[in-house]
């Protein structure tokens, strides 16, 4: 799942790309995104629904968050930061958000941050730097950052706490095909005044555009329900810091993708630059096992005691 995961949300970007050449509207982007997701998902999650409907409305207090801000915040922005900053760049920000995952936790739920995952986060980072910057360290000093980068840096920050939070909010105990279609609906309901306020603007979808109705689908099956699903498994049982850890892969896979569709094909950087970002996950990730592996045999102990 570790590897899966950030493979299925690559897509995504070469997705975005395809849309953004068929003019499709960001905030409509996302909020069909969704709701086609949705309406896929419903007729599997609707029995589970149907059982688990009282659980599920009491879970709504941490249910709504998730939803606003996985659904919501790291995806729109990013939409809309694409219109005005290169792929470079937004793949730059958004592979940082392990990072961002590691600060959050550090510094409001007083997680330790322990030398051998700060090393391991760090070579990460260097392996993503040399993917970006194709090996080349001088073009790195070339990166220009402007508006289109603020939006996607608060799209990476959304996904921080939407990957924290995950962890560390009560969520109801109902299968996963529930929890998902209401976090989707929730996602669709948040994003809907938006939307209409872009089409009110004069920025309405090409209805006539046999891309329109391709890219949605593409989006709601690929990096909605399968990579959210996927992701948030991995949540669930390796927790939230070592998940965060696969987007640090996202700008090696999408550059793999880049190769047949795109006509980009791979180069020596781009194995020097996976291998790196493989060794600092398995360094970061390997630590947090152990701890977590720690945690329950200690409380287990207190509590025989």
């Amino acid at each position: 799942m570790l590897l899966t995961a950030p493979a299925l949300f690559a897509s995504n970007m070469v997705a975005a790309r395809w849309a953004h050449d068929a003019s499709l509207p960001p905030v409509f982007l996302a909020f069909g995104r969704w709701l086609l997701a949705f309406l896929i998902l419903l007729p599997l999650a609707a029995p589970a629904l149907r059982t688990h409907r009282r659980a599920l409305w009491r879970g709504l207090p941490a249910l709504l968050p998730l939803a606003v801000l996985g659904m919501g915040v790291a995806v729109a922005p990013q939409y809309i930061g694409a219109q005005t900053t290169s792929a470079t760049n937004i793949a730059l920000i958004f592979s940082c958000s392990p990072i961002l995952v590691a600060l959050l936790e550090a510094l409001i739920w007083r997680k330790p941050l322990s030398a051998l995952r700060a090393a391991g986060l760090a070579l990460a980072l260097g392996g993503v730097l040399v993917v970006l910057s194709r090996g080349d360290t001088q073009a790195l000093a070339r990166l220009a950052f402007g508006q289109g980068d603020l939006w996607v840096l608060l799209a990476a920050t959304g996904w921080a706490f939407y990957t924290v939070l995950q962890k560390r909010l009560p969520l109801p105990a109902v299968p996963a095909s529930a929890r998902l279609a209401v976090m989707m609906l929730g996602g669709v309901l948040a994003l809907a005044p938006f939307a209409g306020i872009e089409a009110a603007a004069g920025a309405t979808p090409p209805w006539t555009d046999p891309r329109l109705a391709a890219v949605l689908l593409f989006l709601a099956v690929v990096p909605s329900l399968g990579a959210y699903y996927v992701y948030g498994r991995l949540i669930s049982q390796a927790g939230p810091a070592t998940a965060g850890l696969s987007m640090f892969l996202v700008p090696v896979y999408a550059a793999l993708l880049a190769w047949p569709l795109l006509g980009e094909a791979p180069q020596l950087f781009h194995a020097y630059g996976f291998v790196m970002i493989l060794i600092g996950v398995k360094l970061a990730s390997s630590r947090m096992r152990a701890n977590e592996a720690i945690a329950p045999t200690a409380a287990t102990a207190a509590a025989r005691a």
